[in-house]
């Protein structure tokens, strides 16, 4: 089933509809803010502060406004503005320097732009022929985001670094073909070409990468006995009006061009008792930082957040391919760069999945043997950018466990490699190669662990020495450390002493008078690995580290900052943590860094399975007991009296018997 996401704004959360997009361009418009050369990007619902959503009296009167950066596309301007719909006027308008605080994201006609650019110019034109390509018609160009990287000669102007593929057949894998030891330096704003960089590669590898091709894949197998998820009953969930509800859980989802999926008011009724958890989760930035040092490659690193607006790239999900099972979809309304309302149908999958054991004990002394089936609520979306595809999913449990997963797909970015030991790159196929690059996250959470006062302390696995009180050395100990204030909570994961932060309420206890709390458990992957003195680094400054914790302010919402492409780096987590403001029993926001470092294989060409990136949030004292103890058995036939002669291959998809 399908429907349109936030049909009804009677919430001050709920996800901007169409109409209100609409709205928010006559607006702008009124004010004076738009010209034929106006472009709108980051066009997002201004939510308003914490402390008037959470107050119902507040919250009734709360107007409706949206933000939005436009982009003068003839001068390069840039100005943040912000729209009360409600009222019908600008309530804020500010002027950004593109020098310093960055500028607009990719626009879409900029792709074509790109390619008519390059195509255009002789010099380039040049270049590719002395690698025997002479028909142009057949090259695919990417328009990459240029960083940051001093040259003079670039400040104010958009720029792009655009490398080429050669693409033989409208089936053919451009991906499999890059035109290497060539790159345009563009600038979209006066339309030209400012400089190209060449190196003495002149060879491009023509092997297919045709995935589909039978002559690539081979006959297809014909093993695979057919899987089926049914739930003759319905599911367990329901929604309405943005509102999600599952067993024990309950939250409000959004969607937004820049971020994609957003979860806001997420809580878990225990006893009958409502407690907050999350106020808002997401995925505030992601960074792909490749490691090739060639003056070809070694400027590559995006922002597919802040710069391409991953939201937007949204995939319209099929039933049987991306989610399988009873399936609950959503669409998602984003803006485009005229800030005119786009519907993305099925950009949302929410379904149940069984999770095998949830607990389980046969007793020797009882004589019981009972287990129960654990069960998690997915909340997810996959978007494409470029040759990746990444899909983040939400996974809330039956026991309060709430988990975090970035999967990675698509086709490896690739190069040129002459078949030698380049430590920095993996040969592919004859003459093709694809570089070392990390995939990093950062997920914002907006804490409310039994309430907007919460603190966060780090907590390592300790060595006991041997002691009068330790006389056979087999205490197991814990190192525990408040982290009081912002400079203090920078960390980094570390899996040999079993680091954890504890995120726990300042005001509320269990019955055993400890703080109740939820532990954040890292996947202890490595962080960015530029050098210190790197331009990535100075950009993506949030990547260097696993955790930040700041005290809640409304404006700090990205990683990376706010305008992130052309930015010339400090922006967004260091600037934030800049301040240093106290967080023990404050409100606070946790940022959690965490991906991937992809070290290509042979495996992942010509299309790379899924890779695998996340993180985990427990309850740690947050309820009394196991919250689960009223979960029932399933149905299944290992209960049935023949129970005693069944086997493994006969139990049911829900049976409990562990197998």
């Amino acid at each position: 089933m399908s429907l349109t996401i936030a049909t009804a704004t009677s919430h001050p959360l709920a996800a901007l509809t169409g109409a209100e997009i609409d709205r928010a361009r006559e607006v702008f418009a009124a004010a004076g803010l738009v010209t034929e050369h106006t472009r709108f990007t980051y066009v997002m619902l201004r939510e308003p502060h914490k402390r008037d959503v959470l107050d119902p009296d507040r919250a009734a009167a709360l107007h409706r406004e949206v933000e939005a950066l436009l982009l003068d596309f003839s001068t390069g301007a840039v100005t943040q503005a912000v729209a009360d719909i409600t009222a019908g006027e600008v309530v804020h308008t500010r002027e950004l320097d593109p020098v310093t605080e960055g500028t607009a994201p990719v626009l879409d006609e900029e792709f074509t732009l790109v390619d008519e650019i390059v195509k255009a110019d002789a010099g380039w034109v040049a270049a590719l022929a002395k690698r025997g390509i002479h028909d142009v018609s057949t090259v695919r160009t990417c328009p990459l985001t240029a960083g940051h990287f001093d040259y003079d000669d670039e400040e104010g102007r958009r720029m792009f670094r655009v490398l080429a593929f050669v693409q033989q057949s409208p089936s053919d894998l451009p991906w499999a073909h890059p035109i290497d030891g060539v790159v345009a330096h563009v600038d979209t704003l006066s339309r030209s070409v400012i400089r190209l960089v060449e190196t003495p590669i002149d060879t491009v590898p023509m092997e297919s990468g045709d995935y589909l091709d039978s002559e690539v894949t081979g006959p297809l197998r014909t093993s695979l006995k057919p899987i089926e998820i049914t739930q003759p009953e319905g599911v367990s969930f329901q929604y309405r009006e943005g509102m999600l509800s599952w067993e024990n859980w309950d939250l409000r989802v959004g969607f937004n061009g820049r971020e994609g999926l957003t979860l806001h008011d997420v809580a878990f009724t225990y006893q009958q008792e409502r407690r907050p958890i999350l106020y808002r989760a997401s995925i505030s930035e992601m960074v792909v930082n490749y490691a090739d040092p060639t003056p070809i490659h070694g400027w590559q690193n995006y922002y597919d957040a802040g710069e391409y607006q991953f939201g937007r790239l949204a995939n319209s999900l099929e039933l049987g391919c991306d989610c399988l099972g009873d399936i609950f979809y959503l669409d998602a309304v984003v803006a485009d760069d005229f800030c005119r309302p786009r519907t993305i149908r099925n950009a949302i999958c929410i379904h149940e999945e069984d999770y095998g054991i949830l607990w389980k004990h046969t007793d020797e002394f009882t004589h019981t043997s009972e287990a129960r089936r654990q069960r998690r609520l997915v909340v997810s979306f996959f978007t494409t950018v470029g040759n990746y595809d990444y899909g983040f999913y939400f996974y809330f449990y039956l026991d309060g466990t709430f988990e975090v997963e970035a999967k990675a797909t698509g086709i490896v970015f690739t190069g040129a490699h002459d078949g030698g030991d380049d430590p920095y790159s993996t040969p592919l196929a004859p003459g093709l190669g694809a570089p070392v690059h990390q995939h990093m996250f950062c997920a914002r959470l907006d804490m409310t662990v039994d309430g907007v006062a919460n603190s966060v302390d780090e907590i390592d696995v300790a060595r006991v020495p041997v002691s009068a009180g330790n006389p056979w050395g087999s205490a197991i100990g814990r190192t525990i450390t408040r982290l009081s204030s912002e400079s203090d909570a920078v960390r980094d994961a570390d899996g040999s002493v079993g680091r954890v932060w504890s995120i726990s309420s300042a005001s509320r206890r269990n019955r055993v008078g400890r703080p109740t709390s939820y532990v954040l458990h890292p996947s202890s992957e490595p962080a960015l690995f530029t050098a210190d003195e790197a331009h990535q680094r100075r950009r993506a400054g949030f990547a260097a580290h696993h955790l930040w914790v700041t005290q809640y302010e409304p404006s700090e919402m990205w990683a990376a900052g706010y305008a992130v492409n052309l930015h010339p780096g400090g922006a967004g987590l260091p600037a934030y943590v800049a301040q240093n403001r106290p967080l023990d029993g404050e409100d606070i926001v946790v940022w959690h860094t965490f991906g991937l470092t992809h070290f290509p294989r042979l495996e992942d060409w010509p299309i790379m399975p899924v890779d695998y990136a996340g993180f985990t949030l427990k309850p740690y004292g947050f309820f009394d007991r196991n919250p689960t103890l009223d979960v029932p058995r399933s149905a299944s036939s290992c209960h049935s009296p023949d129970a005693a002669a069944s086997t493994s291959a006969s139990c049911g998809a829900d049976c409990t018997c562990g197998h």
